[in-house]
This record gives C-alpha cells, sequence and structure tokens, in this order.
C-alpha cells in the first residue's frame, strides 16, 4: 500500500482524546475538525512552572534528493518510545507546498509512521502557511502603495520580496509596475517561496503576540537615499500583518498512526532559512511530554547548526540528545557509487563515503559537545554485511547504532533506538556554540565555515562585503547568521559529494533579517525560489470519483 492508503486505513482518535493525553482539556482547543486543533495558549501559561521534558534533536547526514527520513525516523522514535511506556511527544514543523508538487514529496513520514491526517497537513493544514504568505504580501503592497502616493519616506531601495508557496523559478528575478500609470515605479524584483520569508522566521521564533507585533514592525524593508534603514513600522504595518498572523501564531495538535500526540507548527527551509518549527511548539511540548522528539532541516550542518546556533540561543534551550540519521544508500551516494548501482551491496562504496557520516558525528559530539546516536533508517535492499560494516566502524569511534524498522513495523521498529535514547539522555554534556554573538559577521561566518563545513577559508564579493558593512554600520554586527547553501554537500557546490582535499566557501551575498534576529548569509548559488524537476510530483497528485486524494507521498 502506498502512504496515503496506509494512512487512510489507519482509525484515528479524536483530537479531544488525544489532548486529553497530554492533559489538554477541550475548552482550550481550537477543533479544526475531528482530528486536528489548535492549542491556545493558556495551556503553557498554566504549565510554565513545571519542569520540562528531555529534548531530542533528529537530523541528518548530507541528503540525497529525496532525503534520508527525518520525519520518518521522528515518528518512529515518538512512537517508539511510547511502546516501551514513555511520555513522549512530537513537535515538528508543517511541510510546504513547494516539495509536496515537487521532487520530494510530503513532509508527514511514510509507511506505518506517519502523521494524520496525512492529506490535509501536506495540503492546507490549519492555514498557517496561507496566513503567512499574505501578511508576506500585504507587507509588500503597502510598501509599493506608500511610494505610489509620493514616496514620503523616501525609499531608494526596496528590499522586501513577495512570496508564494509553490517552487516557481519564473518568479526568481522579475519586473513589477509595468501598467503604465503615472505614478507607478517599474522596479526590478524577486520572488521567495513562503518557507523563506522572514515572516515565517519571524512566527517560529515570536515567542507571544506583543514579541511577534514587535519583530514584524522592526523588519528592514528598503532603505532612503542617504542609505538609512526603513523599517515595515513606519508605515505603521504591524498591526495588519499581526491580525492575519493571530491564528497561526498558535501550535497545531494532530496525531501519529499510533496516536502520538504531535504538535506541527512552522515550516522553514533549513538550506535558505532556519529550518526549525517554533519555539511556542518546542516549549509547549516540553511541558506537556516527557520525551520532545523535534527535527531540523537537511543535514547537521545546515538545520542542526542553525537549531543549536540560532533557535537554542534565543530559547535558552539544548537538546539532551542528537539522533543522526543515515541510510546506506546515502553513504554509498556521498562515497561517488552512481545512482544506478547504489542499491547493489557495495561496501567499497561504504568506506568511501562514511567519512560524511563521521564528520558529522564529529560536529555534533566534539564541536557542539552533545551526546549523539546514529539511527539506520533501514531499507529492503539494505544487507546484513553492510549493516555490520556500519555497526562496527561505529563502535570504533565510541557511537552506538540502532537499526530502525519505523516504516514497516511501525513503533515497534523503534524500540532499540527508544531503549538507548533513554540511557543516552542522562549521559553529560558540554554543550557549546560555534560562535559569540560578540563575533564581526566574518568572523562568525568562518568559524562556521571552517569548524562545521570544513572548508579552508570564505571568500567575500565585493557586494557581500558592502553589506557586511552596512549591517555592522547600522548597529547589527551582534545578531546571528543563517547561512543558506546547498544541503547536498558540506561545500557550496551540490556536486562535491565526497569533499575531499582543500575548498572554498563563497559568500555571494548577506541579507539583514532585522525582525527575525539574523543576518542571512547566501553562500555558492543557492537560491530562495526553488524550481520543479522536469516530471513534478504535481502530474501525479489527483483527486478520485470518491471525491479521495491520490498521489501525495
Amino acid at each position: 500500500m502506498t502512504d496515503i492508503e496506509i494512512a487512510r486505513n489507519t482509525k484515528l482518535e479524536k483530537i479531544v482524546d488525544i489532548a486529553k493525553k497530554v492533559g489538554i482539556n477541550e475548552e482550550n482547543l481550537e477543533q479544526y475538525g475531528k482530528y486536528k486543533a489548535k492549542i491556545s495558549d493558556e495551556v503553557y501559561e498554566g504549565l510554565k512552572e513545571k519542569k520540562n521534558g528531555k529534548l531530542i534533536l533528529v537530523t541528518a547526514i548530507s541528503p540525497t534528493p529525496l532525503g534520508e527520513g527525518k520525519t520518518t525516523m521522528s515518528i518512529a522514535i515518538a512512537d517508539g518510545l511510547r511502546k516501551i511506556g514513555k511520555d513522549s511527544i512530537l513537535a515538528l514543523r508543517e511541510p510546504s507546498l513547494g516539495p509536496v508538487f515537487g521532487i520530494k514529496g510530503g513532509a508527514t513520514g511514510g509507511g506505518k509512521v506517519q502523521v494524520a491526517p496525512m492529506e490535509d497537513i501536506n495540503l492546507h493544514f490549519t492555514g498557517d502557511i496561507h496566513a503567512i504568505t499574505s501578511a508576506n504580501n500585504l507587507l509588500a503592497s503597502l510598501i509599493d502603495n506608500h511610494i505610489y502616493f509620493g514616496n514620503e519616506l523616501g525609499f531608494e531601495k526596496v528590499v522586501w520580496k513577495r512570496c508564494v508557496d509553490l517552487n516557481d523559478r519564473q518568479l526568481r528575478e522579475i519586473e513589477t509596475g509595468l501598467s503604465g500609470e503615472q505614478k507607478i515605479v517599474p522596479r526590478h524584483d524577486k520572488f521567495d517561496i513562503t518557507v523563506a520569508s522572514e515572516i515565517m522566521a519571524i512566527l517560529c521564533l515570536a515567542e507571544n503576540i506583543d514579541d511577534l507585533k514587535q519583530r514584524l514592525g522592526n523588519i528592514l524593508i528598503g532603505y532612503n537615499k542617504e542609505g538609512q534603514a526603513i523599517y515595515a513600522k513606519q508605515l505603521n504595518a504591524q498591526g495588519s500583518m499581526t491580525v492575519l498572523l493571530k491564528d497561526a501564531l498558535k501550535p497545531n495538535l494532530v496525531q501519529t498512526l499510533e496516536h502520538t500526540p504531535a504538535i506541527i507548527h512552522g515550516g522553514p527551509f533549513a538550506n535558505i532559512a532556519h529550518g526549525c518549527n517554533s519555539i511556542k511548539a518546542t516549549k509547549l511540548a516540553l511541558k506537556l511530554g516527557d520525551y520532545v522528539i523535534t527535527e531540523a532541516g537537511f543535514g547537521a550542518d545546515l538545520g542542526a547548526e542553525k537549531f543549536l546556533d540560532i533557535k537554542c540561543r534565543k530559547a535558552e534551550l539544548q537538546p539532551d540528545a542528537v539522533v543522526l540519521v543515515a541510510t546506506i544508500k546515502a553513504i554509498k551516494y556521498h562515497g561517488g557509487i552512481e545512482k544506478e548501482k547504489i542499491q547493489e551491496e557495495n561496501i567499497e562504496g561504504l568506506e568511501k563515503g562514511i567519512d560524511n557520516l563521521y564528520r558529522h558525528i564529529d560536529n555534533i559530539k566534539n564541536k557542539f559537545g552533545l551526546n549523539v546516536i546514529v539511527a539506520i533508517n533501514k531499507y529492503n535492499q539494505d544487507t546484513e554485511k553492510e549493516i555490520e560494516f556500519l555497526r562496527e566502524k561505529l563502535e570504533e569511534k565510541g557511537v552506538e547504532l540502532s537499526l530502525v524498522e519505523g516504516w514497516a513495523k511501525g513503533g515497534e521498529g523503534a524500540t532499540d533506538i527508544a531503549e538507548k535514547i533513554v540511557k543516552l539522555v542522562d549521559k553529560q554534556e558540554n554543550f557549546k556554540y560555534m560562535y559569540e554573538l560578540e563575533d564581526t559577521i566574518r568572523e562568525k561566518i568562518e568559524k562556521v565555515a571552517n569548524k562545521i563545513y570544513g572548508a579552508k577559508s570564505v571568500e567575500y564579493s565585493e557586494e557581500a562585503l558592502k553589506e557586511i558593512a552596512k549591517i555592522e554600520e547600522l548597529g547589527y554586527g551582534n545578531l546571528p547568521i543563517c547561512i543558506a547553501k546547498t544541503q547536498y554537500s558540506f561545500s557550496d557546490d551540490p556536486k562535491n559529494l565526497e569533499c575531499k582535499g582543500d575548498y572554498n566557501i563563497t559568500v555571494r551575498n548577506v541579507e539583514l533579517k532585522t525582525g527575525a534576529g539574523f543576518v542571512v548569509v547566501l553562500a555558492g548559488k543557492i537560491m530562495t525560489m526553488p524550481g520543479l524537476p522536469k516530471v513534478p510530483a504535481a502530474e501525479n497528485i489527483d483527486i478520485d470519483e470518491n471525491g479521495e486524494i491520490i498521489g501525495i507521498f
């Protein structure tokens, strides 16, 4: 059966019953049908003094184009912990329509480990991403309206972009204002995908409605002729934007196929944004469960680094353990094995590609100082010989391996890793950030590039250097950095899979995100608006004669 058929053939519990499992009463739910609900702020306020549960971060080695199953693994672990009698809860990101209709598919897990209702979560869900799109584009329209009616603030350069939550490469570079009306000023412009919008990051980092409104007002939207910054609050835009986002700020409650509670909220990409679910959702989950499973997008060099250096710093949290997801096919992929032969048993390919796994382990264990376990997301073609090879190699590094079969067996296939995590979270840690906020922007970039990516040096374009100087001149040099680069390699070149020898990171540009409170660093040829593949998943998504959706995976 397909993922969607497995999900549809599983009887779900009503969301009010799922809420009761974590102590939430019906009056504190805003229900979206039988199986989805938003959680009111009163729940967290009533639990503020309660001790936090254990936070387990799920990340991965550098992925292949189809991903290595972090969400599937996260759900399996949460279900597995419940199987061994532990009180677990999930805190995950919301899927973007870009990958759903593109190449990667949905983000609700797979096989017997899924969050449900799967179709709803992958599509419109509770409307959060649509609200973010609307707030983003409202601000864009207010900017252009202000310019149309006289430009009192003196906009010389507009830096705020419109967005849409779809992969549409045609919108990467556009011309706007071409109607020919007398006072309209044409402008070269760009679109972002919604999950790369600063408003998505703001929603995920905001602690409450007042924090949200203040951050929205602090968004840098342009510069005047004197090079002075212009902010959204100078247009009085923050109030109306907050109104659009007031419901989106509330975390969403759903369930796994095994009825484990799951909070799903926020959805920034990790290669072009900070890649973590909302602080509100994570903090709430820590009060509701003894073990909270969350994930950070793409490889640990991207999502985990940003989770630790941006989210944990802002939220004053740290994970008690890190699960590093790997697949045998991905390890061989990073060993240079051709796609056509990647499913064949190949110990030599594992030997060549295991360095990618080692480097991620070293970053988590020795650079960040955190407890780590490697989880092998098992595929049918994986052989005992390959699995034992990895187990022996990891034993030499003093790192445990767990073979997880959640996709095929549900929570029962993840009890081994659940038991190991319970033991791991009590081990002593020595957590540290990769840089200090007092470092210059270049020092921060170079520390991440050297320590995490393994780059020899960092090269900057003239435009990037000018922007860095301007940011520091404006007084924002003490913000954390969010490096946007390819997810497929430690380098900024998606084709450099093995990363042998010396390589540099090239910083093409930087963007100041004063509302979110970080500086985006664009490395290599990364783009903030993805494109569709030659045969997009959208071509296979349909609705049948019974009104049921088909083709989402």
